[in-house]
């Protein structure tokens, strides 16, 4: 997952309004959002390359995305897979605040990561480049493939529009999840230098990616009440378009109550 922005705690009826694009090659194998049938505690998208996910939910109310962090001078060789951040996470019995404790002593294993880990203690961002481990307070926030809230212009973009639609009250599902459709690039004078060519920087400098063999492969939208009833949307793409769109309500215990 390439691109998240969203409120937390920002808005009178919904504790948690978070847009997402997942971006990758289309070859990749991949499941879109579902209940697995070896943890069916977990709705999530599933790679099946490395049988982990970039961004779901457990039923005992744990959420958690991922996205790398690019750095085409010194590319990441031979680390473990960032999908098991996520699927560990929601896998295992420790809340939140532990899990991260505890992946500090490992966590330079992973490919360059940015994590997000959310239960009732709270929502956290964790990387490895860097950035310290911490609590997120009420605000909203933006997340792409360098340290949480730096200001690439699609970040800028998402963010800015996340904050109209919560001024406006545009709070549907349509038009939450069509700010993350825009394929504007960024002009060259604004790109970030993450070490790849011209040509791919700008290519990844639009919000929505379709390229002939890379893009965005998904676009997640989740919408919590303050009493954990939670909508969550995925709509999926591939080259040649939208493909299926799914839809799950669901009663969990709310993120960041305890």
């Amino acid at each position: 997952m390439c691109l998240i922005t969203f409120a937390y705690k920002s808005h009178p009826e919904y504790s948690l309004i978070l847009i997402a694009n997942r971006d990758e090659f289309y070859q990749r194998p991949s499941q879109p959002m579902h209940f697995w049938d070896d943890h069916n505690e977990i709705l999530a998208g599933r790679d099946l390359e490395q049988l982990g996910t970039w961004l779901g939910f457990n039923t005992a109310g744990k959420f958690t995305a991922v996205t790398n962090y690019r750095d085409g001078r010194n590319p990441a060789k031979n680390r473990r897979s960032r999908g098991e951040l996520t699927a560990n996470f929601l896998k295992c019995q420790q809340s939140a605040d532990e899990y991260l404790l505890q992946l500090e002593q490992n966590k330079q294993e992973f490919g360059d990561f940015n994590l997000l880990v959310a239960d009732q203690t709270g929502l956290y961002y964790c990387s490895n480049r860097g950035a310290e481990t911490h609590e997120l307070k009420p605000g909203i926030y933006g997340m792409s493939n360098a340290l949480l809230d730096t200001p690439w212009p699609k970040l800028q973009r998402v963010k800015q529009d996340l904050t109209n639609a919560i001024n406006s009250s545009a709070l549907t599902a349509e038009h939450l999840m069509g700010i993350m459709g825009n394929r504007e690039t960024a002009p060259d004078k604004d790109l970030p230098d993450t070490g790849i060519s011209l040509n791919w920087e700008r290519l990844l400098s639009s919000s929505f990616i379709q390229a002939d063999n890379y893009g965005t492969r998904a676009t997640t939208l989740v919408m919590q009440k303050p009493n954990g009833d939670t909508t969550v949307i995925e709509q999926g793409f591939d080259v040649g378009g939208p493909l299926a769109r799914s839809e799950y309500k669901l009663p969990l215990p709310a993120i960041g109550v305890s």
